[in-house]
């Protein structure tokens, strides 16, 4: 009866295990939902500004989407979210705020303290939440890098997620080259 006893018990511990890893494993399927979203002050302040970088901060600065989360406090915005059918003005309406800052809905995502959405479509808008992977020496190994939240794309990845925002759901579309708007944006490191 003892030795019964002792395979329940090791069956069970098996089972619990199991069904732990399982659990955990589905929990790491989304990086977005596991690490956490830092702010372009955190990627600035750390290695992404300057000539030795490629002026990534600054081409950044420059952009559009540097000032996407500001086109929408103004009353143009507020009218073509109320056009829309929304009843809260653009900045506080999800289907506006979502394109104008991380280019996804914010349910479920992780945010630190230093994170700002008014900021717009900043860093990791593009490449995922940066808590784990902004340390230099993770930043030096891109595989350790996607490991640890980035997103990286490439080619068409890149093209199609840039036209998840810039698409014809957007009220205020006027068409979008990919190549001529990315020359205008693409950072890419000396």
């Amino acid at each position: 009866m003892k030795m019964k006893n002792n395979i329940f018990k090791i069956s069970l511990s098996v089972v619990a295990l199991v069904a732990f890893v399982i659990t955990f494993s589905a929990a790491k399927t989304n990086p977005a939902e596991e690490f956490s979203y830092i702010g372009v002050d955190k990627c600035a302040a750390m290695c992404h500004k300057g000539e030795s970088k490629g002026n990534q901060l600054e081409i950044w600065q420059k952009s559009k989407h540097a000032d996407a989360y500001k086109t929408l406090i103004t009353q143009e915005a507020d009218d073509i979210a109320k056009g829309k059918g929304f009843n809260t003005p653009a900045a506080e309406t999800p289907e506006c705020v979502q394109c104008h800052t991380l280019g996804k809905s914010f349910t479920g995502l992780n945010f630190d303290d230093t994170f700002d959405k008014t900021q717009g479509v900043q860093c990791e808008t593009c490449h995922g939440p940066g808590s784990d992977y902004k340390k230099m020496n993770v930043m030096k190994d891109r595989q350790l890098s996607i490991q640890n939240g980035m997103t990286h794309y490439e080619g068409a990845d890149l093209e199609n997620f840039c036209k998840s925002c810039h698409n014809e759901d957007s009220p205020t579309f006027k068409g979008f080259n990919f190549e001529e708007s990315w020359a205008k944006i693409k950072h890419p490191k000396p």
